[in-house]
């Protein structure tokens, strides 16, 4: 494994990590992984993202559990930004759309449907 670079921000940021489950088929798996892929994310949604003020956002994928890590300037607020993206163009029919790949309820916002992980370890000095 070669690892993966990451962008450098010129300023400080804060770190939230989150984890949802996709629905244990591999048919929908792959659709899920196709429709996040460059050219075939509906380009709203990743202009929404930088609207709201995130920086930087990852998905990684294992077998059918998805991991978020949402990298933001120290004042981002969460919730107002998260308030903020679901009123955006199409963020609502996204959400809808991919929900038939995950396991969660259809009508739930982004933010209802990711659950923030809880840090337990680092190494910064």
């Amino acid at each position: 494994m070669k690892g993966y670079p990451i962008k450098e921000h010129k300023q400080p940021v804060k770190r939230y990590c989150q984890t949802l489950d996709l629905k244990n088929e591999p048919k929908l798996i792959a659709e899920y992984r196709k429709m996040h892929s460059q050219g075939k994310i509906w380009p709203e949604i990743p202009a929404g993202i930088r609207e709201v003020g995130i920086l930087e956002m990852e998905i990684y994928l294992f077998d059918n559990r998805l991991f978020m890590i949402v990298e933001t300037s120290f004042d981002f607020d969460w919730e107002t930004a998260m308030k903020r993206l679901n009123t955006l163009p199409r963020q609502q029919e996204w959400e809808v759309f991919v929900s038939t790949f995950q396991q969660t309820a259809s009508q739930a916002s982004s933010n209802e449907k990711w659950k923030m992980m809880e840090r337990i370890f680092h190494l910064y000095e």
